[in-house]
């Protein structure tokens, strides 16, 4: 077994390392050190790029040493932030799986080191997929703007493009999402002059043109059943209004709102009587991982936008046969959200079926922009509901995605600053409890505050993307393919 993990390095950073932790330290302080990002008792994969970070306020120098309990370290030195190297990174989370590594962080201040108090960061032996794809966006309200789909490893910083609105001028490209994490199959929209929605399944790539005689828009928000087979998509009517008030900025809002299923195989959409009222808004479907039920959020239906404060939604569900693509007779509610005076969003279940997590607010579907916003998780077994305090914050917390094996969710976060969402993770153990949440690692931590664009839609993929984007920017040139609707 490997015993010391040495690190020599040029420039910024360099070797630095110890017998014992007060060697290089002229005094230690009784306090935890203030860094960006905070990575302060989080729980982390063992197949995560390395943590790096910065001390909040100025020092002259800043180090680190990080060890584990067998006592194998990794100790570094820089100017102005910590560079942890990957290779180093990656032997002491191996060697560190199910267990705690310890960050020790010397600071220079007014040329004399001071050392700060450890803290523990635990390793879980749980995986983590290979990465997230989430769209970048500028916080502009009217204009498209540059915006793209983009694709991150998440055991290294590697970043790569899925596919730019430089592709087709003056477009909007939104809602991707993944069947269960693989990117095999994908949908994703394209919105503007041109385009439609994009339907990838194993290497096949169409345009759909989705807007049907029964249906009040084209498809707009989806979400995939397991086997594939079909893609569950609400259409809505969508407005977006503007506040008064500084503390709030945007708000968005369905003017009507029904649910429909798309048939994959034969190009037809499923319609459901009892998700399509009018008394009722329904929308944000998803399948559950048994492909038996839909859950979607229903809001009794009010004039908009007047009485836009007065919508509440409840997280529902109805029976699904994959075999005959035919819908139960009854709506439940498995969580009624208007009775306490909030409103439900974004329901996704967890892949082994045991949860369902959603955001909840004061009111409307549309939690992005609502600071109150929280994440929430229930327990389909037990009926519980909960919110998952430690992965939330006294800022939005907003859409949300799981991983493969249940045991990992991120989400889209405004706490550092209020105004851009920011992608955090956190790790759910086997009795449903959430750890602190952790801000994606990135190469400088200045990334983050250098940045004009949004995190959106973060979602977890189980490897790389590919979609060739010349054969979209075709089909996006064509009438697409219609959609039927059965009969």
């Amino acid at each position: 077994m490997l015993k010391y993990i040495y690190i020599f390095l040029t420039g910024l950073a360099i070797a630095f390392y110890s017998c014992s932790p007060n060697t290089n330290s002229d005094s230690v302080k009784d306090e935890l050190p203030e860094i960006f990002p905070d990575y302060k008792n989080v729980t982390i994969p063992y197949n995560i790029a390395p943590l790096n970070f910065k001390m909040q306020g100025n020092v002259d120098g800043i180090a680190l040493r990080i060890e584990n309990k067998s006592g194998n370290y990794i100790a570094v030195k820089g100017t102005d932030h910590i560079s942890i190297p990957a290779k180093n990174w990656s032997n002491l989370l191996e060697l560190s799986k199910g267990s705690e590594i310890s960050f020790t962080v010397f600071a220079k201040e007014n040329d004399k080191w001071v050392e700060y108090k450890p803290f523990p960061v635990s390793v879980s032996a749980d995986p983590i997929d290979y990465g997230i794809a989430y769209r970048l966006i500028a916080p502009g309200y009217e204009l498209y703007s540059k915006m793209g789909i983009y694709q991150r490893e998440l055991a290294s910083y590697n970043q790569e493009t899925i596919i730019e609105n430089t592709l087709l001028t003056g477009s909007c490209i939104n809602c991707h999402s993944f069947r269960l994490t693989d990117p095999d199959d994908m949908s994703l929209h394209i919105r503007g002059q041109k385009g439609g929605t994009i339907l990838a399944t194993d290497g096949d790539v169409k345009i759909l043109n989705t807007k049907t005689p029964k249906t009040i828009s084209n498809f707009v928000y989806p979400f995939w059943h397991p086997s594939g087979d079909y893609l569950t998509y609400s259409v809505n009517n969508i407005q977006q209004v503007f506040h008064e008030t500084k503390d709030k900025r945007v708000e968005v809002i369905d003017s009507e709102s029904d649910l429909i299923v798309y048939d994959v195989n034969k190009n037809e959409t499923l319609y459901c009587d009892k998700i399509m009222t009018k008394d009722h808004f329904e929308t944000f479907p998803s399948f559950s991982p048994d492909g038996k039920k839909l859950y979607f959020c229903a809001a009794e239906a009010k004039q908009m936008p007047m009485q836009y404060q007065d919508v509440r939604y409840n997280l529902c569900s109805i029976d699904f046969d994959p075999a005959t693509g035919t819908f139960g007779n009854e709506v439940d509610t498995l969580f009624n959200a208007a009775a306490i005076e909030k409103s439900i969003t974004f329901p996704r279940p967890s892949p082994d079926g045991k949860y369902i997590m959603f955001t909840l607010v004061d009111y409307g579907n549309f939690s992005i922009w609502h600071k109150e916003a929280d994440l929430y998780l229930l327990d389909l077994e037990s009926g519980d509901v909960q919110p998952l305090e430690a992965a939330n914050s006294d800022d939005t917390e907003s859409y949300h995605s799981w991983s493969s094996n249940s045991r990992w969710f991120v989400f889209s976060s405004r706490r550092i600053n209020g105004l851009y969402t920011r992608p955090y993770i956190s790790h759910l153990d086997e009795n449903g409890q959430a750890s602190k949440a952790f801000l994606l690692p990135q190469k400088n931590p200045e990334y983050y505050e250098e940045l004009l664009f949004s995190y959106n839609i973060p979602e977890f993929i189980n490897k790389e993307v590919e979609l060739n984007v010349r054969t979209v920017e075709h089909l996006a040139n064509t009438e697409g393919t219609n959609v039927a609707q059965r009969e």
